[in-house]
C-alpha cells in the first residue's frame, strides 16, 4: 500500500525530561521536569509553534519496582503529573495543538474515562484525544485491589469493550440537546437523552454521561499494540498508532497489515494514522550528532540498562544472568507488551549481543527508533519512510528535553516544510480538523455516518 497522504503526521511526544533513560543528565535537559509546571508550558508552546499535530503524554499506573540502585538513578523509573490533569491545564495556555493523554482500560472505570475526556475536550475546544492502553503488569494491578494482572487476551476483551462503552456514554445527549431556551424555562430537550444501559457479565454501566457531548463527537481514539490482538482493536476502532518498528520493512508490513484489515469494519484507510515512535538525535553536523548521541549513552548507568531491560520483557529476572553473557534462549515468555518483546529478543540474536550491551541498545530510547544525523539526513530518513508507505508521519520521541526539541524544531522542520512535506499553518481548531478526520455521528442520529464502533448500539437498543 502506497502512502495515501500529502503531507505528515507530526506528534510530539514528551517523557519529563525526555525519551532517553538518561535524558535528566544532560546539561540540556530540564532535571526537574516530573514537578515543573513551566516547563511543559514553554515544550507545548515550542511544538504549537512549529505546528505539530498533537502532544502525547505516556503515563502508568505504578511507580516502577526494580533495583534500588538503578531507580535512584533513573527518571523513568519515577512518575510525574497525571496526564488528564496536566493537559487540562496546558489547554488553556495552547489554542491548536492536540492534547493526547494515556488512560487505562484495564483499571479505570468507563464512566470516568468517558467523563474526563468529554471534559478536557470542552476545555479544550475539540482538541483531546485518549491513548488507550491495557496494563498489564502485577505492579499496577496491586494499585488497584488485585495481586496479579489480567492475561493478554483477558486485557484485550475487556478493552475492546470499555472502549465501546465509553463511545457509548460520549453519545448520551444528541448535539443540539441543550436547548438553553430562558425565556420558555427549557433547559434540554429530554426527547435527546440517551440512556445507555450497558449490561454484560463484566461491565454494568447505565449512563447517561453527565457532560454534553464532545465538540469532537468523540475526542480522538490512539492506541499502540503491536500484537496481533492489538493490530485487530486498532483496525477496529483507532484513528491514530504509536508504533515500535525500528525497520521500514517491517514498518511497511504493519502499515499494510493494520490499514488492510479496516474493510471489514468498514472503515477508510484514511482515517487512521500511523505514526512510529522515533528518537532522533540531530546536530548541524553528522560528526555532531554521533559526538552527542555517544555522550548521551555513556551516560547510562549498566544497572539501569538491565532494569529497563527486564521491564521491556516483562519484568524477566536478568539478575541472575552474567551481565557479559548472552541473553537466555529460550528466554521465558510473559504478559507483556508482544511488540516490544519480540522486537528486543530478535535485535539480541540478530546482533549476538550480551545483556549488558543490550541493554545499553534498548535503554536508551526503550526500543523505540533512533536516528543520529545531519538536518538532511534525518529529513531524508523520514521522507523514506513516507514516500514508501511505511507510516503516515512520526511520533517524534526528543531523547532530552528541551534541547533536542529545540534542535528538531529548528534544523529539521524548516527542510520537511521546504519539502512540502509537512504543514506551515493549521487547516483547523479541532484535532480531528489537523488528522483529517471526519466527526462522528452519534449512534442515535439518523444520519449515515462515521462510527468507530457499533456493539454498544446494539445493547443500547
Amino acid at each position: 500500500m502506497a502512502n495515501i497522504n500529502e503531507k505528515m503526521t507530526l506528534a510530539a511526544y514528551y517523557n519529563p525530561t525526555g525519551h532517553h533513560v538518561a535524558s535528566w543528565r544532560h546539561p540540556r535537559a530540564q532535571a526537574d521536569a516530573h514537578v515543573n509546571f513551566k516547563h511543559y508550558v514553554e515544550i507545548a508552546q515550542t511544538a504549537e509553534r512549529e505546528k505539530f499535530d498533537m502532544l502525547f503524554l505516556a503515563d502508568g499506573n505504578a511507580s516502577r519496582e526494580a533495583d534500588m540502585e538503578a531507580l535512584s538513578r533513573s527518571v523513568q523509573f519515577i512518575a510525574g503529573f497525571e496526564p488528564l490533569t496536566l493537559l487540562s491545564a496546558l489547554a488553556v495556555l495552547t489554542e491548536k495543538i492536540g492534547l493526547v493523554a494515556t488512560c487505562s482500560t484495564t483499571w479505570m472505570p468507563a464512566y470516568v474515562i468517558a467523563r474526563k475526556f468529554a471534559s478536557l475536550d470542552h476545555i479544550s475546544n475539540g482538541r483531546a484525544a485518549w491513548n488507550v492502553v491495557t496494563s498489564g503488569t502485577d505492579t499496577e494491578a496491586k494499585n488497584f485491589g488485585a495481586e496479579t494482572a489480567y492475561d493478554r487476551e483477558e486485557r484485550y476483551d475487556r478493552g475492546k469493550e470499555v472502549v465501546d462503552i465509553v463511545l457509548g456514554l460520549w453519545d448520551s445527549w444528541d448535539d443540539d440537546a441543550w436547548v438553553r431556551d430562558q425565556e420558555s424555562g427549557l433547559f434540554f430537550d429530554p426527547d435527546k437523552r440517551h440512556v445507555l444501559d450497558h449490561k454484560t457479565d463484566r461491565y454494568g454501566v447505565r449512563g447517561p454521561l453527565n457532560v454534553p457531548r464532545p465538540p469532537q463527537g468523540y475526542p480522538v481514539i490512539v492506541q499502540a499494540g503491536a500484537s496481533d490482538a492489538g493490530i485487530e482493536l486498532a483496525a477496529q476502532t483507532a484513528e491514530a498508532i504509536f508504533s515500535p518498528h525500528n525497520n521500514v520493512e517491517t514498518a511497511k508490513a504493519y502499515y499494510d497489515d493494520v490499514k488492510g484489515r479496516m474493510a471489514k469494519y468498514g472503515r477508510d484507510p484514511k482515517h487512521l494514522k500511523v505514526l512510529p515512535g522515533l528518537s532522533v538525535v540531530v546536530r548541524p553536523t553528522e560528526e555532531e550528532a554521533e559526538a552527542d548521541y555517544e555522550y548521551i549513552q555513556s551516560l547510562i548507568h549498566p544497572i539501569v540498562g538491565r532494569e529497563i531491560l527486564s521491564s521491556m520483557l516483562g519484568s524477566i529476572d536478568l539478575t541472575v544472568y552474567d551481565m557479559d553473557g548472552p541473553l537466555p534462549d529460550p528466554l521465558p515468555t510473559t504478559n507483556f507488551s508482544r511488540g516490544h518483546y519480540d522486537a528486543i529478543t530478535d535485535l539480541a540474536r540478530r546482533e549476538n549481543l550480551t545483556i549488558r550491551e543490550l541493554g545499553l541498545r534498548v535503554a536508551g530510547a526503550r526500543g523505540k527508533n533512533t536516528f543520529k544525523g545531519s538536518p538532511v539526513q534525518v529529513a531524508d530518513y523520514m521522507q523514506e519512510w513516507f514516500d514508501a508507505g511505511a507510516c503516515d508521519g512520526f511520533t517524534v520521541m526528543p531523547p532530552y528535553i528541551p534541547g533536542a526539541l529545540d534542535d528538531f524544531c529548528e534544523l529539521v522542520m524548516p527542510i520537511l516544510r521546504e519539502r512540502g512535506l509537512f504543514r506551515t499553518e493549521y487547516e483547523g481548531d479541532t484535532l480531528r480538523d489537523h488528522l483529517g478526520l471526519p466527526r462522528p455521528e452519534s449512534r442515535y442520529s439518523d444520519k449515515e455516518g462515521y462510527r468507530l464502533s457499533t456493539v454498544t448500539r446494539d445493547a443500547a437498543e
